[in-house]
């Protein structure tokens, strides 16, 4: 597969900087909650096209965009990220982490990364079934869930806290793994990625949906500026 255009720190700057910035909506993702929900998409059982994910980092609202250059720029850098997880976890698998925080000791904190994550899982709970049902696909569920907590923010793990935060520690170290495995999984049972990437850049038509996500078309969106 051919490697998407690359993404560097300068691109993930600025995406992290619009999304923290009083132009996205309050509640949108951001940039850790987005990089594990793009990788729940990626590794999925089922295609689902960025019409139907695309404003679900938005929360439903709609960004304030300074330019139809700006949407498109800003969604580009969202789509980039999302290409090279696919070309990542299908040609260099080695080269595949999630952006996580990490505390100044170097501890990593996939909380954020980890509720995007299953932000994705939810756009298609039953279709999940089938790796629940496999004894390997449990065992590769298992540092997800530990890194999960409930509606009241309890981890789901038992233990006393120094060994729950090992175990969270562990189950981070994991992810890339844990991923690969997952990604591995769907792919045999899924339609490839190859066709569902999506090339940044790519101008948009005034009749088709806007690359931002609010459903209309471009002319009545980002593109009436």
């Amino acid at each position: 597969m051919k490697p998407p255009q690359e993404l560097d720190e300068e691109m993930l700057e600025e995406l992290d900087e619009f999304l923290m910035s009083e132009d996205a909506p309050e509640d949108c993702l951001q940039i850790s909650d987005l990089d594990g929900f793009l990788t729940g998409i990626v590794v999925g059982p089922e295609l689902i096209m960025p019409s139907e994910w695309v404003p679900c980092i938005w929360r439903g609202e709609e960004p304030n965009f300074k330019s139809a250059d700006h949407a498109e720029h800003i969604v580009g850098i969202i789509m980039c990220r999302y290409n090279e997880i696919i070309h990542q976890l299908n040609d260099e698998p080695e080269e595949f982490w999630p952006i996580v925080h990490s505390t100044p000791d170097g501890r990593l904190l996939a909380a954020d990364w980890i509720e995007g994550f299953m932000d994705a899982f939810g756009l298609r709970v039953d279709a999940w079934d089938d790796l629940f049902q496999d004894e390997d696909g449990r065992y590769l569920m298992g540092p997800l869930i530990a890194l999960t907590h409930d509606k009241d923010g309890k981890s789901l793990i038992t233990g006393t806290e120094e060994e729950q935060q090992q175990v969270r520690d562990d189950a981070a170290e994991a992810l890339p793994v844990v991923v690969k495995g997952i990604y591995d999984f769907w792919k045999v049972r899924r339609k490839p990625h190859s066709d569902e990437e999506v090339s940044l850049g790519t101008k948009v038509g005034r009749n088709e949906p806007c690359p931002c996500g609010s459903g209309r078309k471009y002319k009545k969106c980002c593109g009436s500026n």
